[in-house]
C-alpha cells in the first residue's frame, strides 16, 4: 500500500478495523465494514486486493475470511509517523484545533524529529487567494468555540456579516465545519430550528470568517439529527453524472478530487466507471469549478441543469480568451 496515498488515511483505519475482528467474516461482512469505516467507493479498490492475496491479510476457510493478525498486535509510532505528525504541526490550520498549551507541548515531544515536509515546499496553483485567517486569535477563538458547541450538540448565538454587509443574528446548532480547498477557507454546517413540525431543522450554511462572535448557550438538542437526511433534503433531484477512464491513476485522483461529495461509484467496463454526486445550490459553483479543473479523463453526462451552466461558464471563459487575444 502506497505511503499516505490514501483519502485522509482511510484505508489503514478501515484496514486497521477489518484485521482486529477475531469473528470469522463472510465477504457482506466485510463489504458493510467498508462502506461503514469508509467511502462506498472503497469497495472497488480494497476487496479485490484482499480477496485474491494481493496484500496477503486474510485466510479463507470456505465462505469465510479470518484476519491472520494476532489479537496482541500493536503498531507503534514510527520515526516516519512521528516526522509525518512533525509536519503537521507546521500547518497554521492545526492551531485551530489544539490549545496553545498542547501546540507547544508537542512540539517539544517531537523537537529532535525532522517534518516530513514543509510548507514552503508546497505550490497551490488552483486555489483563490485570500483564505481564512488561521493565525488569528480571534478567528482561533470562534473556531473551538463552534467545535464545542458541535461536540456537545449545544445553540450558539452568532453575531454574522452576510456577503452583502448585512449584521444579522442567528440561532443555531453547529453540526460540522467543512474545509474548501478550492477557497481556502472554513464553512460551518448548521441546523436553523423551524417552527414546521414536518421539518423541524433547516440547514444553514456560513462561511466562519464571516461570524464576528460567537456566544455558546446552555440550550442544547433535545435528541439526535441526522445531519445526512437534512443535507439530503437540499439536494437537486438529479445528480451530477461523471464518467471517469481509469488512465494515469484517474479513478484514484477523482476520488481524492471529489473526497468531500456524497456519491457512488460503479464499474461499467474494465477501465470506465460512472460516478453520481449529490449536491446542492450552495456547493455547484464549487463543483463546477472542480470538474472543469479535473482533465479530459472526465466527461460531464448529466445533469441537464449542471450540463447549461458548464456550457455558459465555457463559452465565458472562450470569450475573455478572445478578448485578451485581440488587445494583444
Amino acid at each position: 500500500m502506497e505511503l499516505f496515498s490514501e483519502i485522509y488515511s482511510c484505508y489503514y483505519q478501515v484496514l486497521r478495523h477489518l484485521l482486529l475482528t477475531r469473528d470469522a467474516l463472510t465477504l457482506q461482512d466485510i463489504r458493510s465494514l467498508i462502506c461503514g469505516e469508509g467511502f462506498e467507493e472503497s469497495l472497488l479498490s480494497i476487496i479485490p486486493k484482499l480477496t485474491d492475496g494481493s496484500w496477503d491479510l486474510l485466510e479463507k476457510d470456505g465462505t469465510l475470511y479470518r484476519s491472520k493478525i494476532s489479537s496482541s498486535f500493536t503498531t507503534p509510532v514510527s520515526n516516519l509517523e512521528k516526522s509525518y505528525l512533525k509536519a503537521l504541526l507546521s500547518d497554521a490550520r492545526i492551531g485551530l484545533f489544539l490549545e496553545p498549551q498542547q501546540l507547544e507541548m508537542l512540539q517539544d515531544m517531537l523537537a529532535d524529529i525532522s517534518p516530513l515536509w514543509k510548507p514552503e515546499q508546497f505550490c497551490c496553483f488552483d486555489r483563490f487567494s485570500g483564505g481564512d485567517p488561521y493565525d488569528d486569535e480571534t478567528y482561533r477563538r470562534i473556531f473551538r468555540t463552534l467545535l464545542t458547541a458541535q461536540k456537545q450538540c449545544r445553540y450558539v448565538d452568532i453575531d454574522y456579516t452576510s456577503p452583502e454587509g448585512r449584521r444579522t443574528r442567528h440561532h443555531l446548532i453547529p453540526a460540522r465545519l467543512e474545509y474548501s480547498v478550492k477557497n481556502d477557507k472554513f464553512r460551518l454546517l448548521a441546523l436553523e430550528p423551524r417552527r414546521a413540525a414536518s421539518i423541524p431543522f433547516k440547514l444553514k450554511i456560513l462561511n466562519v470568517s464571516r461570524i464576528q462572535n460567537v456566544l455558546l448557550l446552555e440550550k442544547t438538542l433535545s435528541s439526535p439529527v441526522d445531519l445526512n437526511a437534512v443535507i439530503r433534503r437540499t439536494y437537486y433531484k438529479e445528480p451530477l453524472k461523471l464518467r471517469i477512464v481509469n488512465r494515469r491513476n484517474a479513478l484514484e485522483r477523482a476520488m481524492l478530487h471529489f473526497a468531500n461529495y456524497e456519491k457512488n461509484t460503479t464499474k461499467i467496463d474494465e477501465d470506465t466507471y460512472e460516478c453520481l454526486i449529490y449536491y446542492n445550490q450552495a456547493m455547484e459553483t464549487e463543483l463546477l469549478i472542480e470538474v472543469m479543473s479535473f482533465g479530459p479523463m472526465l466527461t460531464v453526462l448529466g445533469s441537464d441543469g449542471f450540463l447549461k451552466i458548464l456550457r455558459e461558464r465555457l463559452q465565458k471563459q472562450s470569450r475573455l480568451s478572445a478578448m485578451l487575444t485581440k488587445r494583444h
